[in-house]
Formats: structure tokens, C-alpha cells, sequence
């Protein structure tokens, strides 16, 4: 099938293209390169173009007979969520609304929507279900939650046939090597402690007072390419007619910030420097997913997640790129 993939440049979307093109499907990725990079760009052609620009979008949709979206395009800081929200709300929420609109108008009616755990707030226990309340506490949160409303609403009242993935901390790299992780700014903990052993500045550590075994907050990492494979699954259920869910992807397991940092460190051979930081207002201790509904509705479980696997293919892709100093 020919399948959108609207911020196919991005790190996550390239790596889905990726897969798409794999499994025999066309990826033709929309995608403005204002964070998206032009090289990922290597299984399907490329549409410059903004969300914001409806006729762009309904000319793809055409041009290109779509059958099916997978929605990644979207602003993904939470820190620059919380300092420009009208950004956030205009560039996730209302760009979303014009690409709902043109699929309406071209008749494409299957959408797999990037969401985030962001959603939930903060914990009322781990782990995370998808019955948990949702109530975010930063514009970036709350931007991915108003389009899941829309999405709702939308199947409700026009059978629009979507599904929502609800990533917890997307990691690692292509086991290929061709793809990997490069944001500018980097704020993900795996690049930055690489980037720190490849000669930058030291890690920051915030917080060591948390009601953890070490001390350290945990999360629950999903390598991308596992991400990757349940969009192409959710595709393959929205097909079967399987839809109007939201799922979580995750792994069910933690790592705490000490024992990422340690898997760091055995797998580059080089010590990691660190300090250790305060607290960032608003970091939970712990944040891990049950991932149990993703399994049973699209006969999804992470194959590449093992905490090795993630750093293995994460240090492999970052090394590659810059000598050790």
C-alpha cells in the first residue's frame, strides 16, 4: 500500500519508512526539514512541505493515491513546550486538524497517530495502563492529547479509522547502522551519556534522592525499531478493521539512569563523566508502561529492547559518526 508518513525525516519516522519499504509498502514522507533531515530521506520520495499547508498536503495525498497516514510530524521538548506552548499547540495540534481535514477531503480515512506517555501526567502507579487518566502537566503532553480527542471525535462522527501509539523513551538505532538518533538540541540521557564518553561535556545526573534502588529516576526504553514495527502493525489491524484505540509501546521493565550509564560503560570500554544535579520540577521517579494491550491487539513485543541491544546499536551509530577524543 502507498502510506504518508508525514515527518518520515524525523528519527523515529525514518525508521518506520524504513520498515514500510521492507515490508513492500511505498512511504512517500511529508516532512518541512525544519528538524528533519534530508539524508534519512532513502525509500520513497520526498514532500517538502508544511502541515500547516492543506493544499500541499490533499496534492500528496493525491498524487500519491495514500491509502493510509502514520502521523509523527511534531514538536517533541518538553522544556520548549513549557517556554513557547502556542508553538506547541499550533504546530501539533492545529497542523494535525489540517492534515484530518485534507484526508477527509481525499477520502483517506486510516490513520496511525504518534502519541506519547506524555499524556498521562504524572503517575498515579506504575505500570502505566491505558486506562490511566490522562492529565498532562506541560503543553507538549496536553498538544499530543487534544489530537487524540480530535481522533475520537472524528471516529465517532465520521468513522474515521485511527489508532494511537503511546511511546514511553524511543532509543537506540538501526541494527543496520543506516539511522540514528541526532537531534539538535539532544536532551535523550543515551546520546548525551555517548556523546559524553566521545569527548563532550559532562552527563547531568538530576536527581540521586529518588525513592529508587540507586536513587536515580527509571523509565522504560523502546528501541526505535521496535517502535517501528508496531506502526507497521497498526497499519496491517487498521486493514483488519481494527481501530479507535489508543496502545501504550513500551518494554513493561526499567533502567534507572545509573544502570544506563553502566551499560554505557561496558559496552564503549570508557567511563562515562557525570554529575550529579537536583531535580527537574516534574520528573517522576519511576515511568513504565504495561504494554499488554499492544500485545493482544496488534501481536506486538519489542524484539531489539534488551538494555544491551539499545546501547549496542545506539553506541555502534554514534561512534561510527565521531572518533573517541
Amino acid at each position: 500500500m502507498n502510506v504518508l508518513v508525514t515527518g518520515g525525516a524525523g528519527y523515529i519516522g525514518s525508521h518506520t519508512a524504513k520498515l514500510f519499504a521492507q515490508a513492500g509498502s511505498k512511504p512517500v514522507v511529508l516532512d518541512n526539514l525544519s528538524r528533519g533531515r534530508r539524508h534519512n530521506v532513502r525509500w520513497g520520495p520526498l514532500v517538502e512541505a508544511d502541515l500547516a499547508n492543506q493544499a500541499a498536503i490533499e496534492e500528496a495525498l493525491r498524487c500519491y493515491q495514500i491509502d493510509v497516514v502514520v502521523h509523527f510530524a511534531a514538536f517533541a521538548y518538553v522544556g520548549e513546550s513549557m517556554q513557547s506552548a502556542g508553538l506547541y499547540f499550533q504546530n501539533n495540534t492545529a497542523n494535525s486538524i489540517y492534515l484530518l481535514n485534507a484526508m477527509r477531503n481525499c477520502g483517506v480515512r486510516k490513520i496511525v497517530f504518534s502519541s506519547t506517555c506524555a499524556t498521562y501526567g504524572m503517575p498515579e502507579g506504575v505500570p502505566i495502563g491505558e486506562t490511566h487518566s490522562q492529565k498532562p502537566v506541560n503543553p507538549y503532553g496536553e498538544s499530543k492529547l487534544m489530537v487524540e480527542t480530535v481522533l475520537r471525535w472524528l471516529g465517532e462522527t465520521e468513522d474515521l479509522q485511527w489508532i494511537a501509539l503511546r511511546y514511553f523513551n524511543a532509543c537506540g538505532a538501526d541494527p543496520d547502522g543506516e539511522l540514528g538518533e541526532e537531534h539538535e538540541p539532544e536532551t535523550h540521557l543515551i546520546p548525551l551519556a555517548i556523546q559524553s564518553v566521545l569527548g563532550g561535556s559532562p552527563l547531568c545526573v538530576y536527581g540521586s534522592d529518588y525513592l529508587t534502588p540507586d536513587g536515580t529516576a527509571i523509565r522504560d526504553y523502546i528501541h526505535v525499531t521496535d517502535l517501528a514495527d508496531a506502526h507497521l502493525r497498526a497499519v496491517e489491524a487498521l486493514s483488519r478493521n481494527v481501530s479507535k484505540q489508543a496502545l501504550n509501546l513500551g518494554t513493561g521493565q526499567g533502567a534507572s539512569v545509573l544502570e544506563i550509564i553502566h551499560m554505557v560503560e561496558s559496552i564503549s570500554g570508557r567511563k562515562v563523566p557525570y554529575v550529579l544535579s537536583p531535580r527537574r520540577a516534574g520528573d517522576p521517579a519511576i515511568l513504565v508502561a504495561d504494554p499488554s494491550l499492544a500485545n493482544s491487539v496488534l501481536g506486538w513485543s519489542p524484539r531489539y529492547s534488551s538494555l544491551q541491544s539499545i546501547i549496542e546499536t545506539a553506541w555502534k551509530w554514534h561512534s561510527s559518526r565521531k572518533q573517541p577524543a
